[in-house]
């Protein structure tokens, strides 16, 4: 395994990714990586069931997956990425009812926005646990993945509470969870089922894989 370390994550030897298992670290690498990571929840976003306020899409997945295979700070980047992207025009976020996508000031003060917030600091996380190998074994990636699925919503029903308040709908406590939260258990626990059964499965491959020097 290379030694080098770059800004964008400077991790022990002992705290490697799945994607340092296998690709040599630099910062070509790192970049590249970082860029993939927002293509892919860029994609995901794109398997949508229309909702309102909040859509059902594919997106947590990809952040789950994108913040354990890079690591906190990569994750957390590509995640940053795809909000300042989104916000500055490409029609990257969930689509809406008619297809269209929400860009620039509409997509910041849209109901669904604090999840894309949240998507930063679920890929931080869960890419912290990831570098503390708790995307390894099975009871560690159940975890890890079911609590950065909740991060997503510690952040987004904050803002969706301020959304549905200046929309003048109800934004008690009670009406927040049934508009932003309980639409999503069943959805939110297959996700995270999901990427805590892929996970270690990769791990596996990569463990059988040449390692790079």
């Amino acid at each position: 395994m290379s030694n080098a370390t770059t800004a964008l994550s400077p991790a022990a030897p002992d705290r490697i990714t799945l994607v340092d298992r296998v690709i040599a670290r630099s910062w070509a690498s790192d970049i590249a990586l970082v860029i993939a990571g927002t293509a892919l929840v860029a994609v995901l976003a794109q398997v949508a069931v229309p909702l309102w306020p909040v859509p059902v899409t594919g997106q947590t997945l990809a952040v789950l997956l994108v913040g354990a295979s890079l690591g906190a700070a990569r994750g957390a980047a590509s995640l940053a990425l795809y909000a300042v992207l989104g916000l500055a025009g490409l029609p990257i976020f969930a689509p809406q009812d008619d297809g269209s996508h929400l860009t620039g000031l509409a997509a910041l003060t849209a109901p669904s926005f604090g999840y894309i917030i949240g998507f930063i600091a679920s890929a931080a996380i869960v890419g912290w646990a990831a570098e503390r190998s708790w995307d390894r074994g099975w009871y560690k990636p159940i975890i890890t993945f079911i609590g950065g699925s909740l991060v997503v919503f510690a952040f987004g029903l904050p803002w969706l509470a301020v959304a549905l308040g200046q929309f003048g709908l109800p934004n008690d406590p009670q009406s927040v969870l049934i508009s932003g939260f309980y639409p999503f258990i069943i959805g939110g626990i297959i996700k995270a089922a999901i990427a805590a059964a892929l996970l270690p499965a990769l791990w596996a491959a990569a463990e059988r894989a040449p390692r790079h020097d």
